[in-house]
């Protein structure tokens, strides 16, 4: 798998050795840290710099948690914590009504996150299983 990003040459399946969605909710927390539009994204919903800045952290933790060989518990609560800042995403998108263009974004990326987390369920049983 290829991507080119504007301006760059295409980079390596080596460059994006991230599963696809954790690569994404990645990028989303790279987005809010660097990317104007998405700040004035937050601003116009009504949320404080601060708070873009910290959840994007908060992601970026996230996702090196349910990389790392951690315990399931907390990749329950961090599988949990994504699944309530998606859907508060998609809230907020609703209560200014914005459109599909806006929230479209969250939306994927929750049903990204959905499949994510049903795979490492499978994949517990599978080991829990094998384990016996």
């Amino acid at each position: 798998m290829n991507v080119t990003v504007e301006g760059s040459g295409a980079l390596s399946p080596m460059d994006l050795s991230l599963p696809r969605s954790k690569g994404i909710v990645g990028f989303t927390a790279y987005a809010q840290l660097r990317l104007p539009p998405v700040a004035e994204a937050f601003a116009r919903l009504g949320f404080p710099d601060y708070f873009r800045v910290e959840l994007a952290w908060a992601k970026i933790l996230g996702v090196v948690l349910l990389l790392a060989p951690a315990s399931a518990r907390l990749k329950e609560w961090v599988y949990a914590g994504f699944a309530f800042t998606l859907g508060s995403a998609l809230i907020a998108h609703f209560a200014v009504g914005d459109g599909p263009e806006a929230w479209g974004w969250a939306a994927a990326t929750s049903v990204l996150w959905g499949i994510s987390y049903f795979l490492w369920r499978r994949q517990q049983a599978h080991d829990a299983h094998t384990r016996r």
